[in-house]
């Protein structure tokens, strides 16, 4: 047998792309050819971590277009290595991350905090530099589902965020609810609000991110004008539960991130059915399937749904939402939320391609 010419094995992955700038990765320098002989040919994908969550699909993605080309190699093995490229400052406050997403809602109570702490512990477990900001000032939930108290200490006037240990690294949160005493309310108007989320945002050691997802406030208000002026969000997520009056809030929670210019990234309907585990019968409490249809209606992608389960929900009373990845029944909804959020992601950046910044050596 004849072993593969290396230039065709190029030729073969030319449409892969990385999903970072959206650019191809064999023209980046980011696709190599190793051992090729009749019996086996290896290649190397490095891919940064920004898109951690889509480095399993695609490497076997390669490793599919690789077999269906050189059938008659036995052994066709695709690798994956991480590929430095630091994030840019962005901003007026000079924020060090790749992409920034808001995690909002129409009303309360449809799960939002759990949610955005979800998404964040899911990029940051698939191996992404991730930061979480909560920034629902007037009741901050996120340090009692992430399991963290204590007051930030200030280190070379910076404010030095709480972190918590996820896949082998810290990810870093910042709340005001670790700034007020337990019981305490905040009564602030718009422009204390303005200072406060701008201050968490500029002077808080972040350090360099892929992402930093941000908890809003429900509903519509001063926050969200706030992160539109200081900061270029990538986008938005928008949770509801599948009952009319939540789609309704939630629809207008939409108009509003399109009327200051944040791009909607996606819907996640929580809440979405219950199965009895006793019985196996299924309870569609909120309704169901609306949060879907209200995304089709509005050309936004549904990025997924998450039933009601109660380990969710004793996991974020023990502030334990991170253990809702070690579940089996609720895993599969969260990461498919994830994996599908960086998708479109790395879906919007191959219709823009743009220049990669120079890789850390």
């Amino acid at each position: 047998m004849t072993a593969p010419d290396p230039r065709s094995i190029t030729a073969t992955l030319a449409d892969l792309r990385d999903p970072e700038t959206g650019r191809p990765l064999a023209e980046t320098g980011q696709l190599s050819v190793g051992t090729v002989d009749a019996s086996s040919l290896t290649v190397e994908l490095r891919l940064t971590t920004h898109s951690a969550m889509l480095w399993k699909p695609l490497r076997a993605r390669a490793e599919e277009l690789l077999r269906a080309a050189f059938p008659s190699v036995p052994g066709v093995v695709v690798t994956v290595e991480p590929h430095g490229r630091p994030p840019l400052k962005i901003g007026q406050i000079g924020l060090e991350a790749k992409s920034v997403i808001a995690v909002g809602s129409g009303k309360g109570g449809v799960g939002k905090s759990t949610i955005a702490a979800s998404i964040a512990v899911g990029l940051a477990r698939a191996g992404s530099r991730t930061g979480l900001l909560d920034a629902d000032v007037y009741g901050p939930s996120v340090p009692h589902l992430l399991g963290l108290s204590g007051r930030p200490q200030i280190d070379q006037g910076k404010i030095v965020p709480l972190t918590l240990a996820i896949g082998g690294g810290d990810m870093p949160v910042m709340s005001m609810g670790f700034m007020v005493p337990p019981g305490e309310a905040v009564v602030w108007r718009g422009p204390m609000l303005h200072g406060a989320i701008t201050q968490m945002l500029r002077d808080t050691a972040w350090g360099p991110l892929d992402y930093l997802v941000i908890d809003m406030p429900p509903g519509t208000g001063d926050i969200a004008l706030t992160l539109s002026q200081v900061l270029p969000l990538t986008g938005a997520v928008i949770v509801c539960t599948p009952q009319d009056v939540a789609l309704l809030d939630a629809t207008k929670a939409i108009a509003m991130f399109r009327k200051v210019n944040i791009p909607v990234l996606g819907m996640v309907e929580n809440m979405s059915t219950f199965v009895c585990p006793d019985t196996g019968k299924r309870y569609d409490i909120f309704g169901s399937g609306g949060a879907r249809r209200t995304a089709q209606e509005l050309d936004i992608p549904f990025l997924g749904e998450v039933p009601i389960q109660i380990p969710i929900r004793e996991h974020g009373d023990a502030g334990r939402t991170a253990a809702n990845y070690e579940d089996p029944a609720s895993r599969p909804f969260l990461e498919a939320i994830c994996e599908r959020l960086v998708a479109g992601l790395a879906a919007a950046a191959a219709a823009r391609p743009s220049l990669p910044s120079l890789p850390v050596l």
